[in-house]
């Protein structure tokens, strides 16, 4: 990861809500790099092949592929994000998908700010792994 965190608080104590703020900017940094790292789209086509990755449905699925890999404590801080409050839901998204993209953000900004990059790195991994394999499964 280009940064790393020293974080001084208890990050049980945090919001969910600003864990997933920084998941967000997390997962849509990793997105953006691994598109310009590995393919040699057009701007337009970078941000709309971003798109299927950090939309609230793109995430929800992740979260799904992922969650056999999922630790009980990370299990954990994504119930807290996926309970957290909201008072709006993302066009083009189910609340279900919302609140799990939200659940996704929320540990990604957990993790990125307890300095643990290279569980990030390996969830990351499978996720574009499992996303690239099924489009290339469906010849996109």
């Amino acid at each position: 990861m280009l940064f790393t965190s020293a974080n001084e608080a208890d990050l049980r104590e945090r919001s969910p809500l600003a864990l997933a703020f920084v998941g967000d900017g997390v997962y849509e940094l990793l997105v953006r790099a691994r598109e310009v790292e590995r393919t040699r789209l057009s701007p337009n086509k970078l941000h709309s092949g971003a798109v299927r990755f950090v939309s609230a449905k793109g995430q929800f699925q992740a979260l799904g592929f992922i969650d056999p890999l999922l630790t009980e404590e990370e299990r954990n801080i994504v119930r807290r994000g996926h309970n957290a409050s909201k008072a709006t839901v993302a066009k083009n998204a189910t609340p279900e998908e919302y609140r799990a993209s939200t659940g996704f953000e929320c540990l990604l900004g957990y993790l990125y700010l307890k300095g643990q990059n290279d569980r990030i790195q390996l969830l990351f991994d499978a996720i574009w792994d499992h996303f690239t394999a099924v489009e290339a499964a469906a010849g996109q």
